[in-house]
């Protein structure tokens, strides 16, 4: 496994998609992962160190792992497979290591606020260099969650966070 680090978020061109963007520490592989706009949030959220008066789903999960008597050790992007990325959430249980199915967005936001390693199968990046070309990214999508993120006012909003 590889340990890369979240660089940063980015914007599809041709789908306005957010793309998650992770590298490794050497700056030399750079893993794409598109995800969905709640998603990409969550992660904006945390890497601006924005905080919020009420428990997000992805501060819930971490909650509950730590109450159950757990701590996240990693999660790691497993596998592409057929343009869908697969990840694994690695909880210590008191000596039992437990690995949670989840979506490399999640898994990611999760390491976030846990503060773990984000790891990736060399498998993945190999696919990524074998497949057809990606989408355009335009990086000013990075920009873009941050003016969002600058405007967010928790009182504005329907249902409080």
């Amino acid at each position: 496994m590889m340990e890369m680090k979240v660089f940063g978020l980015a914007l599809d061109e041709d789908t306005q998609a957010p793309v998650l963007i992770l590298k490794d520490p050497a700056d030399t592989t750079t893993v794409p992962i598109w995800i969905g706009a709640m998603e990409a949030m969550a992660i904006s959220l945390t890497l601006n160190d924005v905080k919020l008066p009420r428990p997000m789903t992805h501060d819930l999960l971490l909650a509950a792992i730590h109450l159950m008597g757990g701590s996240v050790r990693a999660v790691s992007v497993t596998e592409l497979r057929d343009g869908t990325f697969y990840a694994i959430i690695t909880v210590d249980q008191g000596g039992k290591t437990l690995e949670i199915d989840a979506r490399p967005s999640d898994a990611v936001a999760l390491a976030l606020r846990a503060g773990c390693p984000i790891l990736v199968d060399p498998g993945v990046v190999e696919a990524l260099l074998s497949s057809k070309p990606q989408p355009g990214i335009d990086t000013g999508g990075e920009d873009k969650w941050t003016a969002v993120l600058e405007g967010f006012n928790p009182d504005e909003t329907k249902y409080k966070m």
